[in-house]
């Protein structure tokens, strides 16, 4: 699900990669298309300034720093493609007392192995994939981990329905527009039930406590069964810290605090730019569609994957970097500026509605729907209603399968003539990597299928012995 739209994952990796793997993955494609040659390595960007003819030219003027010596070139558009997850957040002000603590305390973009950690008492601030990731691991061999979390938040395993990766599953067009056209109330039950059915957050202290907002929810298989063995802890918010301890906010106190780790998220800046550019104010930037500055003379300038999708990454700036180059060529048009600030204004009330107001929502939005939303900017949605006539058993799919990447190349422009044959084929893909085990054909199917048809015939013999008898 996370591949690009023209080149499916080797068929030998796993369905959730290890950071080796995912790399091993853009090393073939970057060899695959050539792409090397485009790549300047161990280079800082210092500043992208408007050339002085802009309003005519939009041109750039971008000054690099490489070797310790500085460069400027001039290039007919930019595109800011340094994502969301660049500043460390902590927010020390937070937490009184930090000052005192005579533990180890760091962000969790800091840490890299549970080595040294071993025996230790650790508290873990912040409860997003990271925190959990690393409280999961760090718990293996540390005394004791604890958790500490202000909002609490679901927890989602991997493995769906029948073994099937989650997203395969959750990410259809049929459930996004469940979603969409249910009334509101309807879909705040079935989000809650789906989130309690490996097991009652509520009893683990994890219950969101704005549980009906539509948050990223935490993957991770290993998180209950840890709290289930005690090697972690679920505590609320810190609220104050001294030598030794935290004091959280339900009066409970922990004593003998070696370590903390601050999985707080992230800010992002754009230093290299102008603030009257793209400005960033409380987390949160005004772009057309996540992508362009609205109010530019000409729009050669757009920012790629700063969005927070419930769903991949990759596909999503993919087909915001092919809206993009279609812009830059002029085959695609932006609307007025007035046009686009009122889409801002409206698109952020939207998210607000679904995700709330948190500052680690301020870039949320829902995957189907904006896949779909930027695929029709450059003309390759794919048509429904004229593929219920042409090709029924794609049209099935596409709506009721997972929302793949390859769903993109089948019409309009960049169409690629395999994109029919990886979408019927992802379920043989997914599942290849897991039959590493050799099995003769079982008999299990047959006996099963036997005692579906005796069941069926005894069914429809008891049915006319009843009449005989009537």
């Amino acid at each position: 699900m996370s591949c690009f739209s023209d080149f499916p994952m080797p068929e030998d990796f796993p369905n959730f990669l290890h950071n080796s793997k995912l790399l091993e993955y853009f090393r073939i494609f970057a060899k695959k298309f050539d792409l090397l040659k485009y790549i300047q390595f161990q280079t800082t960007v210092l500043s992208v300034r408007k050339c002085p003819d802009f309003a005519s030219s939009g041109q750039w003027k971008v000054v690099t720093q490489s070797n310790g010596k500085e460069q400027s070139a001039v290039f007919d558009a930019v595109m800011v493609c340094s994502g969301h997850h660049i500043l460390p957040h902590i927010p020390l002000k937070s937490f009184p007392g930090i000052e005192r603590f005579k533990g180890q305390y760091f962000h969790s973009r800091q840490y890299k192995h549970p080595d040294g950690f071993e025996g230790k008492r650790i508290l873990v601030i912040g409860m997003g994939n990271s925190g959990s990731d690393i409280a999961v691991e760090l718990s293996k061999n540390a005394a004791q981990v604890f958790i500490s979390t202000r909002h609490g938040t679901w927890v989602l395993s991997r493995i769906s329905e029948d073994g099937y990766p989650w997203d395969s599953v959750f990410h259809t067009r049929f459930r996004s527009m469940l979603r969409r056209v249910l009334p509101r109330t309807a879909v705040k039950w079935m989000i809650e039930q789906q989130m309690n059915r490996w097991f009652n957050h509520e009893n683990y202290g994890l219950e969101p406590q704005n549980k009906y907002f539509m948050k990223e929810p935490v993957l991770n298989d290993d998180v209950p069964s840890r709290l289930l063995c005690g090697a972690i802890k679920v505590k609320s918010t810190v609220k104050e810290l001294t030598e030794t301890s935290a004091i959280f906010e339900d009066g409970t106190v922990e004593e003998n605090i070696d370590v903390i780790i601050f999985a707080t998220g992230y800010s992002f800046s754009f230093p290299f730019l102008e603030d009257s550019l793209v400005k960033v104010e409380n987390n949160m930037v005004s772009l057309y569609k996540y992508i362009f500055p609205a109010h530019l003379e000409k729009s050669t300038l757009a920012c790629i994957g700063l969005i927070q999708p419930l769903g991949s990454i990759f596909p999503t700036a993919e087909l915001q970097a092919r809206w993009v180059t279609r812009v830059f060529k002029g085959l695609c048009s932006l609307p007025s500026e007035r046009t686009m600030m009122m889409d801002i204004i409206k698109r952020n009330e939207k998210r607000i509605e679904l995700f709330g107001e948190s500052q680690s929502q301020t870039l949320q939005t829902n995957y189907v729907d904006y896949l779909d939303e930027l695929a029709l900017e450059i003309g390759a949605k794919p048509d429904f209603c004229s593929l219920l006539f042409k090709d029924p058993k794609l049209a099935v799919r596409l709506y009721f399968g997972p929302c793949n990447s390859y769903q993109y190349r089948l019409v309009g422009p960049g169409q690629w003539e395999g994109a029919r044959s990886a979408i019927f084929t992802q379920k043989q893909r997914i599942l290849k990597p897991l039959k590493t085990r050799a099995l003769k054909d079982s008999s299990n199917f047959s006996v099963s299928f036997l005692l579906k048809i005796l069941g069926l015939l005894a069914a429809v013999a008891a049915f006319f012995c009843q009449l005989q008898w009537s």
